[in-house]
């Protein structure tokens, strides 16, 4: 017995095309949006640019050489300090560009707030701070064995030790946004709440990138939100 026919469809041979070409749409879109964003901050007609152009007009007169000569200028400079960092004698300088940062009211708070923020997302661990780990936030508490819970979210906490609020410790936990996890909102939600994912930075950018699309790969039997109660301010 022949199998039946299918009917042909003139669109769908279009649709077909459309579905696979989509993901290599959407990393170009991603690509273009990155390239776009890095030309605007750091092109030759940005603020940035026109400060390298100034380095490398000494060496090459066309500008674009001159744009292209103060990136290398700058890389040395950056190699250098490198060099220095690695052979451990920047110590001495850090401490005395700490002390005039310090010294001065408005730079004091700007610089405090950088070095922070360098220090969440480094390899260093100076003044207990740690990089950005993924976490499960479950609104309203993670729930009991065998039972489901309300929401959980994949998230980035941001604060390794619990900050009191009306003398509850609470966590600081980053909500990044799909397709594009570069920003988000920040919520500072009750210690409890909190649970880690075994899911890695990696997976987490995969995850909200493809807009929940690669989650299994991810959300398997060992990175599932687990559903186990913990003490407050434990991660």
């Amino acid at each position: 017995m022949t199998p039946p026919r299918t009917r042909f469809h003139p669109f769908r041979p279009l649709l077909t095309g459309m579905l696979a070409l989509l993901p290599l749409a959407a990393t170009l879109l991603l690509l273009v949006w990155a390239a776009r964003l890095a030309a605007e901050w750091l092109g030759p007609q940005s603020g940035i640019g026109s400060i390298l152009i100034y380095l490398g007009v000494g060496v090459a007169a066309s500008p674009v050489w001159a744009y292209v000569a103060g990136i290398v200028i700058l890389l040395a400079g950056v190699y250098g300090v490198g060099l220095l960092v690695e052979a451990g004698l920047q110590r001495g300088v850090d401490s005395l560009l700490q002390s005039l940062m310090r010294r001065i009211p408005v730079v004091r708070t700007v610089y405090d707030v950088a070095q922070r923020l360098v220090g969440l997302i480094g390899t260093s661990r100076e003044d207990g701070m740690k990089s950005m780990q993924p976490v499960w936030l479950h609104f309203g508490g993670p729930p009991a064995p065998g039972e489901a819970g309300n929401t959980a979210v994949l998230a980035l906490q941001t604060t390794h030790e619990a900050v009191l609020l009306g003398g509850a410790p609470y966590h600081g936990v980053l909500v990044p946004t799909a397709p594009v996890p570069v920003g988000g909102g920040l919520l500072f939600v009750p210690a409890h709440w909190v649970l880690p994912a075994d899911v890695g930075i990696e997976g987490v950018t995969s995850i909200y990138v493809s807009m929940g699309v690669t989650a299994n790969q991810y959300l398997g039997p060992k990175g599932a939100p687990p559903s186990r109660s913990r003490t407050p301010g434990q991660v």
